[in-house]
């Protein structure tokens, strides 16, 4: 115990330094809200990477894996293809040079001026701001976890105190700080997962081995999981089977989709100088991302042959039932105590690094987005109005935290990731894109999306519709899709992800309305155009 508190203690000085630093670096609204657009390539890769990539990743995510197994390493695969390839290659450098052409510092106020609508951008602000401090109590939830299982504090001391760390600097130092202390934390977090992987298949005899030990176990899966589909922990579940369902389209493709329209992803384009810094990053990113989701869904799933070995338990009746316990068990448990001490400071890196974010994100949306653009009051300090929005999104995180059940973590990571696709993906990509994209096709896109996605989940989705309990007040029934045969393709609706009918709703939506709305002014749309086509992004 002494060990551990002695590490934290140090990487806390090292947090807070850095944190410092960013607020002494902190001057006006540009500084604030996008770091001054001069950050560094690595800086840069490792705060979008660590961003992406946290307690709910590894802890909620990892949990998941110990359940469904290697299945989830196709969310891996989309992770890197998605939200590095395709997120930096297609959408980072237009999303830089246009947010520049259009002094845009938040993704909201970018679609918002994209469009010249500021319905637009102060109804994503509200999006943003409602729903990500969901996403954000999810990470919360997990290092919470973490620190209860590690450090034996109650889970209600670690909310708070974990909080109150948090805020500090997140409010004070902007985004800068927030970037800083991302970069340092991904580093430790590489190095926390390589030593992971290689202890755990060592545990195991070595890659092949550990493979066949956890297909061997397939008689032990619980029978509710059996029920649902799955056949093994290595062989995944049969297709078109409720768990199939479950897995690939609300865990792979919701999460692996979402990731694209992440608004506190998308502002790290626009925090470098040039392309040249954001070919950099990818190669960052591409090798960081990979390794920690990969490292993270491996071990979880390895965990049950690892748990068998030792206790004669698999991982989640050693977790008591609770998915979001077994890594900080597995850790504890198996891992050496030295490494207990580093993991539970990686596990601090990475929930601090995607907290910052999503407070940062949340804040800026609430006093920038909707009071100051949408409302048009507070324009003289965005500073000030941002960091009240912090404020409130950091209490609105606690409180989501405090009171949602336990085994939430992916579901509640999922849900936001799916709720932005659904709601910002089609105006964002058209928008970088079509010319031809109108005010009043992104805004049909925009509210349509975001309903529609609603809509499922609350009365057609049965893990939110169930426990909402809306659909059982109005109509009698846990979805509107229980009631019919068991098996059928209708009853089969209810385990399908919300983003696989939202999305394409939104999409046609931008689409139909554009083609037959009033175009953009001419000039409006060349000025966003500034620089797309040129050879390199210097000074733009």
């Amino acid at each position: 115990m002494t060990v551990k508190l002695l590490v934290i203690l140090l990487y806390l000085g090292a947090v807070f330094y850095l944190g410092w630093r960013g607020w002494r670096e902190t001057k006006q609204a540009a500084d604030y809200l996008l770091a001054g657009r001069r950050m560094n390539p690595y800086i840069m890769s490792m705060s979008y990477a660590a961003t992406f990539i946290s307690t709910s990743a590894i802890i909620g995510f990892g949990g998941a894996a110990a359940l469904f197994g290697f299945s989830l390493l196709w969310l891996t695969f989309l992770n890197v293809f998605a939200g590095v390839f395709i997120a930096m290659i297609f959408f980072g450098r237009r999303t830089r040079r246009m947010g520049l052409a259009l002094d845009s510092h938040t993704f909201p106020e970018l679609l918002g001026r994209r469009y010249k609508s500021r319905f637009i951008q102060g109804f994503s602000g509200a999006i943003v701001f409602l729903f990500i401090p969901l996403y954000a109590a999810a990470v919360l939830i997990g290092i919470s976890r973490m620190i209860e299982v590690g450090l034996g504090v109650p889970y209600a001391w670690a909310l708070v105190f974990f909080t109150v760390i948090i805020a500090v600097y997140t409010i004070s130092g902007g985004l800068k700080a927030v970037m800083y202390t991302d970069a340092f934390q991904g580093t430790i977090m590489v190095a926390m997962m390589l030593i992971l992987l290689f202890t755990t298949y060592s545990l195991l005899g070595g890659v092949g081995e550990a493979h066949q030990t956890l297909t061997d176990l397939a008689p032990l899966m619980p029978e509710s999981l059996k029920k649902g589909g799955m056949i093994s922990w290595t062989q995944g579940p049969a297709f078109g089977s409720p768990l199939w369902l479950v897995i690939y389209t609300t865990i792979v493709y919701g999460v692996g989709i979402g990731v694209l329209a992440q608004p506190q992803l998308a502002l790290r384009f626009m925090t470098v100088s040039s392309d040249r810094d954001l070919a950099r990053a990818t190669l960052y990113g591409g090798l960081f991302i990979p390794l920690l989701t990969g490292v993270a869904f491996a071990v979880g799933a390895l965990s049950n042959a690892i748990f068998h070995q030792k206790f004669g338990k698999i991982s989640i009746a050693m977790a008591g039932g609770n998915i979001d316990k077994i890594i900080p068990t597995y850790i504890e448990n198996i891992m050496p105590d030295w490494f207990s001490a580093l993991f539970l400071m990686a596990m601090f890196a990475a929930a601090m690094s995607t907290l910052s974010s999503q407070y940062h994100a949340g804040g800026a949306s609430l006093g920038r987005d909707v009071i100051e653009q949408a409302m048009g009051r507070g324009r003289k300090d965005s500073i000030t109005g941002s960091r009240i929005g912090t404020v409130v999104a950091i209490l609105m995180a606690l409180i989501w935290a405090w009171v949602l059940p336990g085994s939430v973590i992916a579901r509640a990571t999922a849900f936001f990731f799916g709720l932005c696709a659904a709601s910002f993906l089609p105006i964002y990509c058209l928008g970088l894109y079509w010319k031809g994209m109108t005010r009043a096709g992104a805004a049909a896109s925009l509210v349509l999306g975001f309903c529609s996605s609603m809509f499922w989940l609350l009365f057609v989705h049965e893990k939110e519709a169930a426990a909402i309990g809306l659909s059982q007040a109005l109509f009698g029934q846990a979805t509107l899709v229980s009631s019919f045969a068991k098996g059928s393709w209708v009853w089969l609706l209810q385990f399908v992800d919300p983003n696989v009918v939202a999305l394409p709703v939104s999409a046609l939506a931008a689409v139909v309305v554009s083609l037959l709305t009033r175009k953009l002014d001419p000039d409006h749309v060349a000025l966003c155009w500034r620089g797309l086509r040129a050879k390199s992004g210097e000074g733009l």
